[in-house]
Order: C-alpha cells, then structure tokens, then sequence
C-alpha cells in the first residue's frame, strides 16, 4: 500500500515555485524594475566604458591620440576633396567652412560610432552575456557612453580648430552642452535599436558602415544643405535638414560658429532635437527590453 502523497507532491510546479519564491531563469522583468537593475549598476556601465575607451587604441603607439586624429584626418580629406576638387562650400568663407566641415565630422562620428558600436554590444559580448546575470541595457549604454567620453576628449581640438579661424567663445557656447546631451540621449536609443537587431542578426554589423556613410553624405556634413540644394524643390532641403544627423550638428554649428546663423536652421530645431531624442531612447529601451529574456540564447 502507497503512502500518501505530501502537501508538496499535491502541488504543481507554478504553485510550487510561488510557495517558495521561486521565478523562471531569466525572465524579463517589468519596465520600471528593468530601469532600477539598470540604475543600480551604472557604476558597472561607467567604469565599462572607461576600460573599453582606455583599450580601444592600447596596441597602437600613439595611443589615445587616434581618438582626435582619426577624424582630423577624414576632416582633411572631405575638404581636400570636397571643398577644393567639388567646391562644395559654394562661396562659404573659409573661415567659416573649415569650422563647418570639422564640426560635421566630428558630431556625425559620435553617431556612427554609438551606431556600430551598438550593432556589436550583444553579438559581440556574448561570453559576458552568457555568463553573468545583469540587465543587458548596460552594454549599448555603456557603448554610447564611451562614444561620447571620446567626443569630449576631441573637442578641445575642434575648439582650438574653431578658434584659430576667428570664431571665439561667446554667448551661444553654453548652447554646446544641451546639444551634445540631446545627441547623446539619441544615440544611447539607436544603440540600444542596433544591439537588438545585431543579436538577431550579426551580418548586420557588415551592412551598418555602408548605411551610415548613405546617411553621412545625406545630412550635410560636407555642404550646406539649403545653399547646395537651392536650386533643388524646397521639400528635398526640409527632409534632409530635419533628420537627426543633420539637426544635432546644425545646433553644434550653430553654437560654436561666428557667421554661421540662424537663417542656416529649420524652423523649431530645438524641439526637432528634443523630439528625436525623447523618440529614440524611450522607444529604443522599450523594444530593447522587449527581448531581454532572448539574447545569449541559442
């Protein structure tokens, strides 16, 4: 004759693992506990993105200083061939084109830095995906971070590049700081869109410099966008002034360049960069934290 089962044996597995608290191995946990596990480790994704930033360039002799001298160089080149054998400065004083054309540089490759950064974060971590348990927002974040951390660094040369072509710290400088912290907002969403998109599909990573380049030659780095397309239909101009690449380095221009007003902006800008950022990173987190249970597996 059996013995009775226990209360325990009684109970199915979903009853028993609320009697003993017990939850499935990495589900995904509500928004707003998502954003607190991410809160409590933004030590981790601080001093992550400082290591990754400290070995990016630590095989190279020079070190650190490719952090500035990488985009000098590809400055250089656009306006050898750009401004000199094209002539798409159309008439703009070199005073103010040189400027022009280094802050470009300089601002879209903080995008396009986030953007393939952010197209690896998962893909290309999974050993510490797999291996440690935390919420795996912090890697695209930490990524953009270090992008901008290296912005910082390369922009006492854009300064010193500005300042020796006339244009001097003045009253639109603070507007540097609101800029660069939509930008920045911006870039952590489309990090985070990329590092989901790039889990699923690594051979992304092959196709983004080619993207990134269409997008780079679309927003104006190199020209003008209403001087070079006047003579163009109005509705080509607004569409390209009003994509995000070109509007975040409007508004850098804007600030750090005499000469360079603000006939050169589209109409409401400040709320345009406000839009795309609040857009980007609220709904590049959610359809991140959508998958969060996914990535490491298979």
């Amino acid at each position: 004759m059996s013995a009775a089962p226990s209360p325990d044996e009684r109970l199915t597995a979903a009853q028993l693992a609320a009697k003993y608290g017990l939850s499935v191995s990495g589900a995904r946990p509500s928004l707003v506990e998502y954003v607190r596990q991410l809160w409590d480790r933004r030590h981790f994704i601080l001093a992550f993105s400082r290591a990754k930033l400290t070995a990016q360039y630590s095989q190279a002799k020079l070190g650190q200083l490719w952090q500035v001298v990488t985009p000098l160089l590809n400055a250089a080149v656009y306006f050898f061939i750009f401004g000199v054998i094209l002539e798409a400065d159309r008439g703009m004083p070199q005073e103010v084109y040189i400027p022009f054309l280094v802050t470009g540089v300089f601002v879209f490759s903080f995008t396009q830095s986030s953007v393939l950064a952010g197209v690896r974060a998962i893909s290309g971590n999974l050993g510490l995906v797999r291996a440690l348990h935390f919420p795996r927002a912090s890697l695209p974040v930490s990524f953009a971070l270090q992008q901008l951390q290296q912005l910082l660094y390369s922009m006492i040369v854009l300064f010193a590049v500005t300042m020796a072509f006339g244009s001097f710290p003045d009253a639109s400088w603070p507007l540097i700081v609101p800029a660069l912290a939509l930008q920045f907002l911006f870039n952590t969403g489309l990090a985070l869109v990329m590092a989901r998109a790039g889990s699923k599909t690594p051979d992304l990573a092959q196709l983004m410099p080619f993207v990134m380049r269409t997008w780079m030659y679309a927003s104006g780095v190199m020209y003008s966008i209403p001087i070079m397309l006047a003579d163009k239909p109005q509705w080509i101009a607004n569409v390209l002034q009003w994509n995000p690449a070109a509007i975040y380095m409007d508004l850098m221009r804007f600030a750090l360049i005499d000469g360079y007003g603000t006939e050169n902006l589209p109409d409401h800008v400040w709320a345009a960069a406000l839009g795309w950022s609040v857009l980007l990173v609220v709904g590049g987190f959610a359809y991140f934290w959508k998958a969060e249970e996914r990535y490491g597996r298979g």
